[in-house]
């Protein structure tokens, strides 16, 4: 199994590195990647507890940009965890990640709900390479009792469109791209049967994405199909992963999506070929 779509503590993943690995090992995964958003601060930990169970590591980052006001997730593989331009601009995102999270708290609590944004903030607050993001207002949610799941949460107040939605302040895909080929990296259109947008696609090639991530948990057998033969037309590369975060509501386990062998060994070319 080759899973290059997980995250981490450091950012909204469940689990810390050594048990995401130790799940992972468990479930039969030979080749793992952390993506966390914003941060490679797992990368190190997760790097070191794949070699000692003997899965091939790749250091992995996911970042969002924002076109016409709606996301695009973009995954950074092969990258180089140590870049201090990669370092400086994720510094960046993170800190518009915790506002944010404190205006939507604000949002919560103009509609009668009153949670403690410092005590949901306070992990990346006092860690500043951890990532906060609206799962961790979610959880909040389920904790104090105004939803039963993360995902009614979702659902109910923050997704876009619903009443605590406060849209991202992100760079464009292009800057995105940019960034993650300065460290030394891949940047691969992340989940995007997700994003509604194949329209946008041929732009996201023109500004240099070297692959899709055709298998992914939330595409069904038509979309893998689909970004296969369009990756295929305008000569990407593949990715593919769980997305794995270790909750309730998303896959039992590192591995449930797994990236076809050929497709990794060609990832892995392409980025011998960059560097």
């Amino acid at each position: 199994m080759i899973d290059l779509h997980t995250h981490t503590t450091a950012s909204d993943g469940r689990l810390a590195p050594a048990d995401l690995v130790a799940r992972a090992g468990n479930a039969g995964v030979t080749v793992l990647a952390v993506t966390d958003h914003d941060t490679v601060a797992g990368c190190a930990a997760v790097a070191a507890a794949c070699a000692a169970s003997s899965i091939e590591f790749v250091s992995g980052i996911e970042v969002t940009a924002v076109r016409d006001d709606g996301d695009v997730h973009i995954l950074g593989y092969f990258v180089d965890t140590e870049s201090a331009g990669l370092r400086a601009f994720l510094a960046e995102q993170r800190r518009e990640r915790i506002q944010r999270v404190r205006a939507m708290v604000d949002r919560l609590r103009s509609h009668g709900i009153a949670l403690d944004a410092d005590q949901i903030v306070r992990p990346a607050v006092e860690d500043e390479t951890k990532s906060a993001g609206r799962p961790w207002i979610a959880r909040a949610l389920v904790a104090h009792g105004d939803v039963t799941t993360s995902d009614e949460a979702f659902d109910k107040w923050l997704e876009r469109g619903r009443p605590a939605y406060v849209p991202r302040a992100n760079p464009t895909p292009v800057e995105v791209i940019a960034r993650i080929h300065e460290a030394g990296g891949l940047a691969s259109l992340a989940h995007p049967a997700l994003l509604r947008h194949d329209d946008w696609i041929p732009q996201f090639v023109a500004e240099g994405v070297d692959a899709l991530e055709a298998y992914h948990s939330d595409h069904t057998p038509d979309d893998t199909r689909r970004y296969v033969e369009m990756a295929r037309a305008y000569g990407l590369g593949l990715s593919g992963g769980s997305d794995f975060h270790g909750d309730a509501h998303g896959p039992e386990h590192p591995g449930a999506v797994s990236l076809p062998r050929e497709d990794f060994e060609r990832l892995k070319s392409r980025a011998g070929r960059s560097g």
